[in-house]
């Protein structure tokens, strides 16, 4: 793994593949660490002839923290927030696109194919909108447009989520592998063993949930997107699961229906996440897409 300086702030980086192939930029969702992404799935995007860039968002593994903005108060945002006022937002999901789309600049991609996962396709979008030049492809999975009229998430998933976690280890692990028991889907098997490897490397990594929290925020003080991906001309692939149970199909056909020409790939019984099953799948539509767009 690498760091670098982009957007003002230290990047956690890693890649995958030859430096040569096609840039393919990946983006993780609320509170995960570039370690969320399982090796596997990046190296047999590897294979298919893409340099695959990861890294961590601002707040969580081992990039810049927020400490300043202070411990987040959710409900008391949120509040201020349905009443108009964004003023206590941390940073912005734009602020979050900028880091992605200077991550590119620092290692010296002019332009890339943009992948993102649930709040990471809502930092795909914008990247693609604020940055349109640096978009080769967009690929938004199991992601939304910001349109407040859709569904939200099932009650006791968006209760799970927005309550504060044990802070002691073993404890805080078998919450995270409940929480990622609770997002999977009846479609196919789901790999527990796995997640628990993964949340204990998260969790000696760097536990800071208050970071997850600062990101739950910029998520609820998102703008209304569908406008403006209305004018994107980027070649975009939406991917989502029919069991998803934190975003709602709808947000995956709202952000097909808002991008001209999108192709909507709709996986059947995948949920919130990203099943070794469902990954042949998914590799070969998101490699269909960056190789007719050269």
């Amino acid at each position: 793994m690498s760091k670098t300086k982009a957007n003002g702030i230290q990047i956690e980086y890693e890649t995958f593949g030859n430096a040569s192939g096609r840039p393919l930029l990946l983006i993780m969702g609320l509170g995960g660490q570039l370690i969320f992404w399982n090796e596997d799935f990046c190296r047999e995007l590897a294979s298919r002839g893409h340099y695959v860039i990861i890294y961590d968002n601002r707040d969580v593994g081992l990039s810049t923290k927020f400490d300043q903005a202070g411990e987040p108060d959710i409900i008391g945002t949120f509040m201020k927030i349905h009443s108009g006022d964004k003023s206590g937002v941390p940073y912005m999901m734009e602020d979050m696109a900028d880091d992605g789309a200077g991550l590119l600049d620092a290692l010296g991609i002019a332009s890339a194919h943009i992948c993102g996962i649930s709040m990471g396709g809502m930092i795909a979008q914008t990247i693609a909108i604020r940055h349109p030049s640096k978009v080769l492809t967009l690929t938004s999975i199991m992601s939304t447009t910001g349109n407040p009229d859709l569904p939200q998430p099932r009650p006791d998933v968006q209760a799970a989520l927005v309550a504060p976690p044990p802070l002691e280890r073993n404890a805080n692990i078998e919450y995270q592998v409940g929480i990622f028991r609770m997002l999977a889907g009846c479609g196919f098997p789901h790999d527990e063993e796995w997640t628990r490897k993964v949340m204990t490397q998260s969790y000696d990594r760097c536990l800071y949930p208050q970071g997850m929290g600062r990101q739950t925020i910029a998520i609820m003080a998102q703008n209304n997107r569908k406008a403006a991906l209305a004018s994107l001309k980027t070649p975009t692939l939406v991917i989502h699961g029919t069991d998803d149970p934190l975003v709602p199909l709808e947000g995956g056909k709202d952000t097909a229906a808002s991008i001209g020409g999108a192709k909507l790939l709709l996986i059947e019984g995948m949920g919130h996440d990203l099943p070794r099953g469902a990954w042949s799948q998914i590799v070969d539509a998101i490699s269909e897409l960056t190789q007719k767009a050269g």
